[in-house]
């Protein structure tokens, strides 16, 4: 499983800890603000903030928060004005690493992110670098064991899925970002679990990482989306679920 759906699911399998759900309730807030502040406050006629409100229901954050969130986006409460910034760089064995950000102090996050990259032997780099090896599709992860993989495939393909890929343990389907929610309701109508379901970057090709190597890019993974100032971080990166198991990532 490659780096973009591979990381999600160690996120989810590790759990999230009290701390940590505080960040992803930061994270999520600045997302709907900002979703709401360029694209308004109704979530019908604005996909980013849709999406955004989403993502902040499946983690179950409270609906004032949501509310919150989108009239500070929209002006009609005080907020801070945050503004987003990606980061292009490598990780260790030159795995490539999108980083996306969304901040009130450009210099404060791109020396955080910086010192980040070299704590966890990567390195960042110029924008334009990594970037092309990336589209933004929309990605569904299924477990194997709890879903029909004919069943899925006519489901999937029939509203628009672009591939479905056979994973270690996993299937994951793939549809452009304008598809995704046509497959979202076509799969939650017929009652087909997901274990995952999010726009992404995905990458071209991927980078198989084993060993230190491979512990160094979990290292960087985690330390990147541990900082307050970013919102989203995507790889190449290819890791065994062998080399997960000797590690303990999984």
């Amino acid at each position: 499983m490659s780096g973009h759906s591979k990381w999600s699911t160690i996120k989810r399998k590790k759990g999230a800890t009290d701390a940590r759900r505080g960040k992803i309730f930061t994270k999520l807030i600045k997302e709907i603000t900002v979703a709401a502040r360029f694209g308004g406050g109704d979530a019908d006629a604005n996909p980013r903030l849709r999406t955004a409100i989403a993502a902040a229901k499946a983690e179950n954050m409270p609906k004032d928060n949501i509310e919150r969130a989108v009239k500070k986006g929209t002006g009609e409460l005080e907020g801070v004005a945050y503004e987003e910034v990606h980061y292009e760089g490598y990780g260790p064995g030159g795995a490539a690493v999108l980083v996306e950000s969304l901040t009130d102090n450009k210099n404060r996050t791109v020396a955080d992110v910086r010192y980040v990259f070299s704590k966890s032997g990567g390195s960042l780099g110029e924008a334009g670098c990594v970037a092309w090896m990336f589209g933004k599709k929309g990605l569904f992860v299924f477990e194997k064991e709890s879903v029909d993989e004919e069943t899925l495939m006519e489901v999937t393909l029939d509203a628009g899925a672009e591939d479905i890929r056979d994973e270690e343990g996993t299937f994951e389907v793939i549809t452009s970002v304008e598809d995704f929610e046509a497959v979202k309701k076509a799969l939650d109508e017929k009652g087909t679990g997901y274990s995952l379901a999010e726009i992404t970057m995905v990458p071209q090709t991927t980078v198989n990482l084993e060993g230190k190597e491979a512990e160094q890019m979990l290292r960087l993974m985690d330390a990147l989306e541990d900082s307050d100032d970013v919102q989203r971080v995507y790889s190449n990166f290819d890791i065994s679920d062998k080399t997960l198991e000797e590690l303990g990532g999984a």
